[in-house]
């Protein structure tokens, strides 16, 4: 009898255990704000086991395929390659839903210059600056220091493709007859110098983009450019980035492996405002995504009870208290 018993045991609870779901870490801090947020509402809420394993854009679109990963909560469409589509209509990655589609990017100038900020003294220096057009009309605010006879425009870092299409975009608009561009050396310097800028009042105009961060910190406005079309891109790309869809990409398993799951990752839409805020959240209070993800769980169920049953959010609301 106590070998039947053991054996029902042993039965009952494999039957009852759930399978590990799998996401992707890309390395950057909204992907893992992201995974943070969905990892704890589908462990507390739906009772899976989850893990994060690190991988490269070429490497996840491959293990999202064959299976090893079984979701990429902040995949850019901008950046999918040939393999991504091709799966796509294989069949073999299946796209749950957008999760950001009103990210931006561009140039960028506090927005102090325009409004000014009578809390820290701050005048506006440049009230009709809307448009990137408009700059050659204040290009002496923003002078280079090593050629104070041009204004200096930040960039892109050298490596970036963003870069080379900035300085397409610049030459079509004809300002380099007002402005010296500038190429910081990496992601983290063009934000050290944006941020060094804002924090003294200073003018600055720089390239960013969002979410991130530095744009949750920061009151930052970006500058008007033309509205997106093919033909104004492929002529000097003379016209904003075309705005991309970031899309949550699931393995087409999942769906079998964890059907309540991925009805709550159809479910699942932020917007760039939101990781924002996040990101300065983990920014200021030097912390990592969990702690960000326990921050945007309690202090935004108004955005994400709407993404589950009502069990669920009361599973994931008591397991967080």
């Amino acid at each position: 009898m106590l070998l039947i018993s053991l054996v029902l045991i042993s039965f009952t609870m494999n039957v009852l255990a759930k399978d590990k779901i799998v996401f992707v870490d890309s390395g950057l801090d909204s992907i893992r704000f992201h995974n943070s947020v969905a990892q704890t509402i589908i462990e507390k809420g739906y009772g899976y086991p989850t893990e994060d394993i690190p991988a490269s854009s070429a490497s996840i679109v491959l293990g999202l395929k064959q299976g090893d990963i079984d979701i990429d909560m902040e995949w850019w469409i901008s950046g999918a390659g040939e393999m991504y589509w091709e799966a796509l209509k294989e069949g073999l990655i299946i796209e749950a839903s957008v999760n950001i589609n009103d990210n931006a990017q561009g140039l960028y100038v506090p927005t102090y210059m325009i409004k000014g900020d009578s809390e820290r003294g701050i005048e506006a220096t440049a009230p009709d600056l809307k448009t990137i057009f408009d700059l050659k009309n204040y290009w002496e605010l923003f002078k280079d220091e090593e050629d104070p006879s041009k204004g200096r425009i930040y960039g892109a870092p050298p490596v970036w493709v963003t870069d080379e299409i900035l300085r397409i975009k610049l030459k079509t608009y004809d300002m380099y007859e007002y402005y010296n561009y500038f190429s910081p050396g990496s992601d983290s310097a063009l934000s050290a110098v944006i941020a060094g800028a804002y924090e003294k009042g200073e003018p600055i105009v720089a390239y960013y983009w969002e979410p991130t961060w530095l744009m949750g910190m920061l009151d930052m406005t970006l500058l008007e450019d033309e509205p997106y079309s093919d033909e104004k891109w492929n002529n000097g790309r003379a016209c904003e980035f075309k705005p991309t869809d970031c899309v949550i990409a699931i393995n087409k398993d999942l769906p079998k492996k964890a059907p309540e799951v991925v009805d709550f990752l159809k479910n699942y839409h932020t917007n760039s405002a939101m990781v924002n805020a996040a990101l300065s959240y983990m920014r200021e209070n030097e912390c990592d995504s969990q702690e960000a993800a326990i921050w945007f769980l309690k202090t935004r169920e108004d955005v994400w009870i709407k993404w589950v049953p009502e069990e669920i959010a009361e599973k994931v609301k008591e397991a967080i208290k």
